[in-house]
């Protein structure tokens, strides 16, 4: 009975696919090595949209392989890191708010400057210019979609 419990709680882990991930600091070294389009998923650790929409993007093997074989994917939790980034030049670094707090890389790359949207996609070309802006929810079938259109762009 205890091997089947054991089993069972595994079965998940085995059927989810894994996107790679990886840090601004990371991506630095990568994109002199071999320059990709970037996607950038800022998100938070109480956002319920959040965790749906991460386990519905890794049930779906096509999407992350499309992911993990053609792109740079960054997961940035908007209010939990508080290590400086330097991205584009910049350095950014945690803003503390009261008890919470929210990194100011977040709300650079967000449209609203005062509170970021979550979960919010930041899409970059090779160039790491932004070719794609998505504030919610993106559903498998419209990020893999929106990713196939910005491959097929020729200045990527």
């Amino acid at each position: 009975m205890k091997k089947l419990i054991l089993f069972l709680m595994f079965v998940p882990c085995f059927y989810l696919s894994q996107i790679k991930t990886g840090t601004f600091s990371d991506l630095e070294m990568k994109h002199q090595e071999n320059s990709r389009p970037v996607i950038i998923h800022i998100y938070t650790d109480w956002c319920s949209v959040c965790k749906i929409e991460s386990y519905q993007l890794n049930r779906n093997k096509d999407l992350v392989s499309l992911i993990n074989d053609k792109f740079y994917y960054i997961d940035f939790e908007a209010e939990k890191t508080k290590d400086k980034i330097s991205f584009q030049g910049k350095e950014f670094a945690y803003r503390v708010n009261g008890n919470s707090g929210i990194h100011e890389l977040a709300l650079a790359l967000s449209k609203n400057k005062r509170q970021s949207v979550y979960p919010l996609w930041i899409i970059l070309d090779r160039n790491l210019q932004l070719v794609d802006y998505h504030e919610g929810q993106f559903k498998p079938k419209e990020l893999k979609q929106k990713l196939e259109e910005i491959l097929s762009l020729s200045f990527l």
